[in-house]
């Protein structure tokens, strides 16, 4: 077969000539055959196909041969490339100032230059391709040129170098000898080599040396310099104790020549010397000193007081070094501790004085307490002697019966009865500036209801405000807040008045509005304003801006009570004002943790029942009141007992026999017994009877009292209309 004739392995030349043999051979072996059965022909056929296919093969062989002389004149060509690479990083390698070795990421020496290891010659013979990190160390860590930190072997060195190795950068300094160094910086490559440089530094660490040196020669001239120029003495002793440096001063404090200073003497020596003439100060001993420069208990800084002679004082500091010497310090303190001497005395002559006036002025503040308190119970006595006959006035007016009254004397008598209650305006606002001044003012601070509280004030000031022709708008609140009842609605009652008083047109407007945990009762009106000069001046007793309101209208006492109130209870009090548009007065009150109160429907009033054939007692020891009372419940056709005392009414009601439907009782009847123990004896001896307690006192005590008899409270001057609230009231007689 012709596979087995050709070796493929041969050249394409070797192939082609046996192909050229094997066709001639056949030729001929044609030319030969004459046989007629066609088989001449046949080989011959053969023969052309097989020359077809060689001459292929032959282009075939010829293509392979091109390529494999291409790829090996590209190797060639990749080769020098190579080599030429090589050859440029050698010679690069080389032309820098520094020592260069590169190890693979087997930590194997791949190149270096001439100048790595220049420092030790006893290596430059084994680094070389192929040494192993390992192998160099051992060989640095045991050259004759490496000088080695005292104390430290070899093999110390060759774990400290590997130990560093396992970083990625490092770089440190290597001492060699002949006062040699060589600083060495060790990088790591991405594919896991490392890169090593060294640099030789012994003029850069020479020179740093030098300068060094210059410097603390300089800091040494310097603090030479400045030690002899400070004020206090200096001495410097090193661990032993002995003394090293010193300024002049030191020797002007202890009164020593300079000359007598030594270097190398003991502290003791030094403390021998001054025995005599020192004294240490309290808290410092001798023996405490010595200790501490013994460093027995350590040496933390100390001071003390030291006294040569009878003259000089002075303070001494000192603290160690980190060296295990130690510094003191004497500084003369003599003229201060003198000027301290002096201050003290001074401060005692002055602690006298301040004394002697302290004691004149707590004589003055009790002298202005008493006038105060005389100046209270004044205004609370003649208040009450003013009530007194305000009361009966108005009980008298009420007394005139209507009918067949002319009109003329019907306008007087109303303006009477405006006058009477803008005296008991006044009154009650005297008795309420005084309470709150002498601070026997008491509150009783718990849950009120806005609705019910605004309720009633626009009741009782829409009329008035009708009347002037202003719109007053009470905006309605469903919060409950924290507070004295009374004195929040005297609060209102005080700031809605003083804006109807002074607002000409318009309107006053009572909200109120939500912050946080605390509400603003805002009372607003379109009044003249207040100027900012006088937004302070307006809560002082008895200031009345622009003085227009009369004096039938007010004092000016009513801010005056807000303020104070306000203070009383802790309600922040805010005012804003526009010249010519209107004033807000704010109080803020804080929220109640309990749940708003819901108010239903207000009941309708039932029927007043009639006061015909009902029996009251008066008990009065004022004549003129205790009539109009009479002429007033007799209009009303009530039957009437009086008397003067509660003792000629406990014996009038013995001697006819008949017990009234209620009492009304003057709380102080003289010098007998007062209005409380009447209702006692009354309650004692008949049992429980309808009673109400008058008087002017408005002390919280009298009204804890009387509520804790049970029995009721009405306030002079008397109002009409509850007297007459509280008769009607009475059960039907049985």
């Amino acid at each position: 077969m012709i596979e087995t004739l050709i070796n493929p392995a041969d050249p394409p030349e070797r192939q082609t000539q046996k192909l050229l043999a094997i066709a001639q051979v056949l030729m001929r072996r044609v030319e030969q055959i004459t046989d007629d059965s066609g088989a001449a022909y046949a080989q011959f056929q053969r023969a052309a196909l097989l020359e077809d296919q060689v001459r292929e093969r032959t282009r075939d062989l010829e293509r392979a041969l091109d390529l494999l002389n291409d790829s090996n004149a590209r190797l060639a060509e990749a080769n020098r490339a190579t080599e030429a690479a090589r050859q440029n990083l050698a010679n690069a390698i080389e032309t820098i100032q520094e020592g260069f070795a590169l190890f693979d990421a087997d930590d194997v020496l791949v190149m270096c230059n001439s100048r790595f290891g220049m420092h030790m010659l006893d290596l430059r013979d084994h680094l070389k391709p192929g040494l192993t990190f390992g192998d160099y160390v051992d060989r640095v860590s045991r050259s004759r040129f490496l000088e080695l930190p005292p104390g430290e072997t070899p093999e110390d060195w060759a774990v400290a170098r590997r130990r560093r190795h396992q970083e990625r950068h490092v770089i440190f300094n290597v001492r060699m000898v002949w006062d040699r160094w060589v600083q060495v910086s060790e990088h790591r490559t991405a594919d896991g080599g490392t890169v090593i440089l060294q640099t030789d530094v012994t003029e850069i660490i020479r020179l740093e040396r030098s300068e060094r040196g210059k410097m603390l020669d300089d800091q040494a001239r310097v603090i030479r310099a400045t030690l002899d120029h400070i004020s206090q003495g200096v001495c410097i002793f090193d661990a032993e104790a002995r003394l090293v440096g010193w300024n002049q001063r030191l020797g002007q404090l202890l009164t020593v020549p300079m000359a007598r200073f030594r270097m190398g003497v003991s502290f003791d020596a030094i403390l021998d010397r001054f025995r005599p003439d020192l004294a240490f100060g309290e808290g410092m001993t001798e023996a405490r000193l010595g200790d501490w420069v013994a460093g027995r208990d350590g040496r933390g800084a100390i001071r003390f007081e030291l006294r040569r002679g009878p003259d000089m004082i002075m303070d001494v500091f000192a603290q160690g070094m980190p060296d295990g010497g130690f510094v003191m310090s004497f500084t003369d303190v003599t003229a201060e501790r003198a000027a301290i001497e002096a201050l003290s005395r001074a401060n005692e002559t002055l602690e006298a004085r301040v004394m002697e006036r302290t004691l004149e002025l707590e004589d003055a503040l009790a002298h202005a307490e008493r006038a105060n308190a005389s100046r209270s119970r004044f205004v609370a006595a003649a208040s009450h002697d003013l009530l007194q006959p305000l009361s009966a006035a108005k009980l008298f007016i009420s007394s005139v019966p209507e009918e067949g009254l002319a009109a003329e004397a019907r306008a007087a008598l109303d303006k009477a009865q405006n006058a009477l209650l803008s005296v008991e305006g006044i009154l009650g606002a005297l008795l309420d500036i005084s309470k709150l001044e002498s601070g026997r003012a008491a509150v009783s601070v718990g849950p009120v209801p806005l609705e019910r509280l605004l309720v009633q004030l626009n009741d009782e000031f829409g009329a008035i405000a009708a009347a002037k022709g202003l719109r007053l708008t009470v905006v309605p609140s469903r919060r409950v807040v924290l507070s004295d009842a009374a004195y929040l609605r005297r609060i209102l009652q005080n700031l809605i008045g003083n804006a109807i008083r002074y607002t000409d047109r318009g309107r006053v407007l009572v909200g109120v509005r939500r912050r946080g945990g605390m509400v603003r009762i805002e009372v607003r009106d379109t009044g003249p304003g207040i100027p900012e000069e006088e937004q302070d001046n307006i809560f002082k007793e008895f200031h009345r801006l622009n003085a227009r309101a009369s004096a039938s209208e007010g004092m000016g006492l009513g801010l005056a009570i807000v303020e104070r109130a306000c203070a009383l209870l802790g309600h922040p009090l805010g005012l804003t004002s526009e010249i010519g548009r209107g004033t807000c007065f704010m109080v803020q009150v804080p929220l109640s943790d309990g749940v708003a109160l819901v108010e239903g429907p207000r009941p309708v009033p039932s029927p007043r029942p009639s006061m015909q054939n009902r029996i009251v007692f008066l008990v009065e020891n004022d004549g003129d009141l205790r009539r109009a009372m009479g002429l007033l419940l007799e209009k009303w056709g009530v039957s009437v007992l009086d008397a003067p005392s509660g003792e000629e009414a406990l014996e009038l009601i013995e001697e006819l026999g008949i017990l009234p439907d209620c009492f009304i009782v003057d709380f102080n009847l003289g010098e007998g017994m007062d209005g409380l123990r009447f209702a006692a004896e009354v309650q004692a001896r008949h049992g429980a009877v309808p009673a109400r307690i008058v008087t002017a006192d408005r002390r919280p005590e009298l009204r804890a009292a009387c509520a804790e008899a049970g029995v009721g409270l009405m306030m002079k001057p008397l109002d009409a209309r509850a007297l007459e609230s509280f008769i009607a009231g009475l059960p039907a007689a049985g």
